[in-house]
């Protein structure tokens, strides 16, 4: 299963309501305004045998790996457990999808485990194994048919591979809908408990914060200023456009100084400030930037408002993901780099669970909503490769692919998953901050 947790800003179709704009832009120069993905990929070791999801994970960088998973594995325990509990929530929930539709129609069902690899703790009840199991990958949801142990007969015709095209249709797309679903009453609960976010954008860049012994901090800035203008030139557009434009100006101009105009209370004054150079060229100031916006609550005034309200958002959300998505894809060659795995999603998530609770209901929803549609890729390790092996097997009249290329197609896929999904583990849980003092 695959996810985006696209946070670009809301286009003009996106509703006036919008959970995408919850999510902190917060960058340390000198890098870009960020858009964090990350990505679960769905694979089966033999198609008919196995459904599961493998993650991995996708980030475009906000600031560096070290000061993100400095920020969001240094602060409480609670919202990194937080974090970690929406995601084995989401994966529970896609796996719980697959097996709920095979149960409901009869088909036999062996296993259900969260993770892969050595089994931590398991139990057995009507004949289904539950697991949890060492390697934090996604999980799964194991099917009899080619188990040279089963006691069934393999013409029975509740195997899952002796099912019907729609039956076994049912069962892969099952999960995909389970997540889409799952979206909706995240946004519902939202608006039903706290309310629906609504931003008022005003000029301007915010600093929150200013690193200590920086240049920002050297030079005069202090967290709540309000940067309006860069080198005499006002920024022409709100929101995460601005924080982009001076992002921007900051990594031109290493070593060179640059004036800005700067809102403190009520008073306006200009700084100037020299960057430093970083270790690729770029200039570096040492502070943390956002929109500067406002965010107050509507409250829904009864039910039908309160699905109305979600209605819109769950829409708005829907349409941001796939934006981001193709926006993803279609600069594919320039982000392979910038994979992460599950240690990143949880940094990400906790870090947006301790910026608020609203934020916390958008991670989880547009988690949902990226692992629904990437899933339906036709990928050999998504569900949506499986789809295809189906639909190829109808086109052709009913006849299946050979059982030796059907696996070689699927069990490539969840090789490469995997071992990618390990070493993104590796090298995330590397990038923490703590990790590399005690190096």
């Amino acid at each position: 299963m695959l996810v985006n947790l696209g946070s670009c800003p809301p286009s003009s179709s996106a509703p006036p309501y919008s959970l995408t704009r919850l999510i902190p832009s917060k960058p340390f120069l000198p890098l870009y305004p960020h858009l964090p993905t990350t990505h679960v990929s769905k694979s089966t070791l033999s198609p008919p045998s196995f459904l599961g999801s493998p993650c991995g994970g996708y980030l475009r960088p906000s600031c560096p790996k070290r000061v993100r998973f400095r920020c969001a594995f240094s602060g409480n325990l609670e919202s990194v457990l937080e974090a970690a509990g929406v995601l084995t929530a989401i994966i529970v929930v896609h796996e719980g999808g697959h097996f709920l539709a095979a149960y409901l129609q009869g088909i036999h069902v062996s296993k259900f485990a969260i993770g892969f690899g050595p089994i931590l703790a398991k139990f057995n009840a009507k004949n289904v194994e539950y697991s949890i199991r060492a390697f934090p990958l996604g999980g799964f949801v194991g099917f009899p048919d080619n188990d040279p142990d089963s006691e069934i007969p393999v013409d029975d015709v509740n195997l899952l591979k002796n099912r019907p095209i729609v039956d076994r249709v049912l069962v892969v797309s099952a999960g995909v809908a389970a997540n889409i679903v799952f979206a909706y009453v995240i946004v519902f609960a939202q608006v039903l408990s706290v309310g629906l976010p609504v931003q008022e954008a005003f000029p301007g860049v915010l600093v929150p914060e200013v690193r200590p012994y920086s240049v920002a901090s050297r030079d005069g800035l202090v967290p709540g200023d309000v940067i309006l203008a860069v080198n005499g030139n006002e920024f022409p557009k709100q929101g995460s456009a601005a924080v982009s434009e001076l992002v921007d100006v900051i990594k031109r101009s290493p070593k060179r100084r640059v004036l800005l105009k700067v809102e403190r209370g009520d008073r306006d004054f200009e700084i100037g400030i020299t960057p430093d150079e970083n270790f690729d060229g770029t200039g570096k100031i040492g502070v943390q930037l956002s929109a500067n916006v406002r965010i107050t609550k509507a409250i829904p005034k009864d039910l039908f408002e309160a699905l109305m309200f979600s209605g819109r958002e769950f829409w708005g959300l829907s349409f941001n993901v796939l934006d981001s998505l193709r926006q993803t894809f279609a600069n594919f060659s320039q982000n392979a780099s910038k994979l992460s795995g599950p240690v990143a999603i949880i940094a990400v998530g906790a870090e947006v669970a301790r910026s608020s609770n609203d934020g916390l209901f958008q991670f989880a929803a547009l988690l949902n909503l990226n692992l629904a549609v990437i899933n339906l890729l036709p990928l050999p390790a998504l569900d949506g490769g499986t789809l295809a092996l189906i639909l190829i097997e109808a086109a052709r009249g009913g006849r299946k692919l050979p059982l030796e290329i059907e696996q070689r197609i699927m069990s490539s896929g969840i090789v490469l998953v995997i071992l990618a999904g390990l070493f993104l583990i590796v090298r995330d849980t590397l990038n923490l901050d703590f990790i590399r003092d005690l190096l």
